[in-house]
């Protein structure tokens, strides 16, 4: 018996845990529960900092005999669980580095060596920033409104505008109907033939003059030889 007392002594009651990760400014609940069947089985219990010793808490954060908490250290550690069904879960409000480490959940149990201890690891890490490099848009991109100020400006060469009376006029514009478009094709006929037999009755006018003037010269030499 003396043996055994003094292995449990020096080793202590069997202790459960589980490891518990978060962020920095989150709220990080650690659990912790023991089985409640009636009123009588309420018992006290207590939160610390480091492994469970033999008895207590070290570093103790938190108290409470059972209904409500009676001591409380620190006011970022709370207990918002039903303490009435068993559930004395840590909460850690707005957590920091600083808050990572080992946990002690010990519900005291009446007997000897009989307490339900768990201790658990807490870990809090910086919330991570996405270092995923920017897109780079080439693409010209215009909204659905098409607005100026909205859209991307490219580079190009602009045209000057034509005004409506300078810009030429098409087949469709000129005739309205088959019987027009097949006159002014006609029109355009008479005209391709006609200036060639305009340009050759011009030339043969200026022949004539031409003949006669050389006449006229003829003449007056004879008259003024005689």
């Amino acid at each position: 018996c003396k043996n055994w007392v003094l292995l449990i002594l020096l080793t202590g009651p069997a202790v459960s845990g589980s490891v518990v990760k978060g962020n920095v400014g989150q709220n990080i609940t650690v659990p912790c529960f023991y089985r409640v069947r009636r009123g009588e089985d309420l018992t006290s219990m207590c939160w610390g900092r480091g492994s469970c010793p033999v008895s207590k808490c070290y570093q103790t954060i938190i108290w409470t005999d059972g209904w409500k908490v009676t001591e409380q250290y620190n006011s970022r550690y709370t207990l918002k669980g039903n303490l009435l069904m068993g559930d004395v879960s840590l909460t850690i409000v707005n957590a920091e580095e600083a808050d990572s480490g080992i946990y002690c959940c010990r519900v005291e149990i009446s007997g000897w060596f009989n307490d339900q201890t768990s201790n658990h690891n807490v870990v809090i890490e910086k919330a991570r920033i996405s270092t995923a490099s920017p897109h780079t848009y080439t693409s010209e991109q215009t909204s659905a409104s098409g607005t100026a100020s909205e859209s991307s400006f490219t580079i190009g060469r602009t045209w000057p505008s034509v005004s409506a009376s300078e810009a030429p006029q098409t087949a469709s514009s000129l005739c309205s109907s088959t019987s027009d478009c097949l006159d002014i094709t006609s029109n355009l006929q008479n005209v391709s033939v006609s200036l060639p037999i305009q340009q050759y009755s011009e030339n043969g006018v200026y022949i004539g003059i031409g003949l006669c003037a050389v006449l006229l010269v003829i003449l007056i030499l004879a008259l003024f030889l005689t």
